[in-house]
């Protein structure tokens, strides 16, 4: 038994000028701590894609404003992931860079009053202009007043719409990029968001009145469930991940057959002692049957505006070229058929 556990020695890390980063992660498997977590959230990624599995990927935190929106795009151009659910906070800044908008660099020791006084808005470090948000959430509301008012939309339905419209627009974002491949994304907390806010703005001046049935998506990402074995791909926690995990639980309720997410990947600052879902462990997750006991997980603590370049650029470098392992058409109506 001893052998067993002392099978295996760590690897120091020997510094080679001709790496690639998949390289460098390759060699981080045979080192310690989150530098290994890394390398072997790269590994299950890898088997996800070759693998006929279908990959939800949770999107949470202010991703976006951190520069991460074209990694998400690469992602979906790719088909390294084939469903998306995300925070609203997340598709709004999305908007707002695809218009031609910025976040910028800024200083978390900033003088916030003086923030206010130019009614700049901060996140952390990265800074925007309120004043220009308020202009997106308009260019929002125009958009919507296109939009069939007469109907339920689920957040499929009315992103995919959305990313319709802004196909339009040169700049490459999530949303234009997911209706180019025909991708679906879910937005469980949509009102939780300035798309939120602007729909409200919208209805209160009359102008629009969009209406969600957010069960349609509950119904919808339980049956993607269970087509094929899945994977996730957790940034942060929040929503995304809950409305993903809970697939697992759904899926029997509604007659479709499901044993759990049978790959987990997770990159999270938060700890799992505060009882949070944010934090939980894929382990916990065992208990609800939301991951297969038989799953490859891995838990990566680490922020994710490092781990998501090093890891997506590792993938890039590899060049895995997967087939379409879900295949989705007529996204913009009630029913969407896969084939």
């Amino acid at each position: 038994m001893k052998k067993e556990f002392l099978k295996e020695p760590t690897k120091p890390f020997e510094v080679d000028h001709s790496d690639s980063i998949y390289d460098v992660l390759k060699k981080m498997e045979k080192i310690s701590f989150q530098g290994r977590a890394l390398a072997l959230a790269l590994n299950i990624w890898e088997k996800m894609l070759l693998d006929e599995v279908i990959i939800f990927f949770g999107l949470a935190g202010a991703m976006v404003p951190a520069g991460m929106r074209k990694i998400i795009a690469y992602l979906i151009k790719e088909r390294l992931i084939d469903c998306l659910v995300s925070t609203g906070a997340n598709l709004f800044h999305d908007i707002h860079e695809i218009r031609g908008k910025y976040h910028y660099l800024g200083n978390p020791n900033v003088d916030d009053a003086l923030l206010r006084k130019h009614k700049i808005d901060r996140i952390y470090d990265t800074l925007a202009s309120e004043e220009e948000f308020i202009e997106t959430d308009n260019f929002i509301i125009a958009l919507c007043e296109k939009f069939d008012q007469k109907r339920f939309y689920s957040t499929r339905e009315f992103l995919y719409l959305l990313g319709k419209e802004l196909s339009q627009f040169p700049e490459e974002g999530i949303l234009n990029t997911a209706y180019k491949y025909n991708l679906p994304i879910y937005c469980p907390a949509i009102g939780d968001s300035s798309i939120g806010i602007a729909l409200t703005e919208g209805k209160r001046k009359g102008r629009v009145d969009i209406k969600f049935d957010v069960l349609k998506d509950v119904y919808e990402t339980a049956y993607l469930a269970s087509l094929k074995k899945s994977g996730v791909i957790y940034i942060g926690g929040g929503v995304p991940k809950n409305f993903i995990q809970q697939t697992e639980v759904t899926a029997p309720f509604l007659g479709f057959k499901t044993s759990g997410h049978s790959y987990a990947i997770q990159f999270t600052m938060d700890a799992p002692h505060w009882g949070g879902l944010s934090g939980c462990t894929f382990s916990e997750a065992q208990s609800w049957g939301k991951i297969a006991l038989s799953a490859k997980m891995i838990t990566c603590y680490c922020d994710a505006t490092i781990a998501l370049p090093i890891i997506v650029s590792a993938l890039a470098q590899k060049k895995i070229k997967r087939e379409k392992i879900i295949q989705f058409k007529n996204l913009d109506k009630e029913n969407f058929e896969v084939f």
